[in-house]
């Protein structure tokens, strides 16, 4: 099998097909990858053509399938690589089951990422008030120390202690 160099010989061949065997013909031609199409209507818009919209499905497809590809290898998951080896172009009946099945995945996968998302935040607000708790409660304790008398005369001195014949308690109730 040669390759499309300008250097090997070609043939210029002009195809009509039904409409209904177009896309079965296509595939195949596609999978030899022997064959260069040409646009016989370089005039005519993109989105005048009639193929329009069966493009913008694959290009959909294609994007799910990068987006779900990506977050495999972001997790680590080792995908099965088949080098050189391109599947054949699904019919346009599969092409429907795989949409939905594209579309399905990549919904389930969003909510999954959202999912664990949330459950991060959740996880860092409850270890920051975990420490919250653990530094009041070790404050509460030090405060019903009766031990802790002796600081209070200390850092307050004699005077401190007593207003008018009455000890001061610094602290809370």
């Amino acid at each position: 099998m040669g390759s499309l160099f300008r250097s090997e010989e070609m043939t210029l061949c002009q195809l009509f097909l039904q409409s209904e065997a177009a896309y079965a013909c296509v595939s195949e031609l596609g999978e030899l990858g022997l064959v260069q199409f040409r646009d016989l209507n370089p005039d005519v818009n993109a989105f005048q053509r009639k193929f329009v919209n069966e493009v913008r499905r694959c290009d959909e497809m294609e994007r799910k399938l990068r987006y779900l590809e990506k977050e495999i290898r972001k997790d680590g998951i080792p995908m099965l690589e088949i080098p050189g080896e391109c599947p054949e172009a699904p019919q346009p009946r599969e092409m429907i089951d795989l949409e939905a099945t594209f579309e399905k995945l990549e919904n389930e996968l969003r909510e999954v990422n959202q999912n664990a998302e949330a459950l991060k935040r959740n996880y860092l607000e409850l270890t920051e008030l975990k420490h919250i708790l653990r530094k009041t409660q070790v404050f509460f304790d030090e405060m019903a120390d009766p031990s802790r008398e002796e600081e209070q005369v200390t850092l307050l001195g004699e005077e401190g202690l007593m207003a008018g014949g009455q000890a001061l308690k610094l602290g809370y109730d």
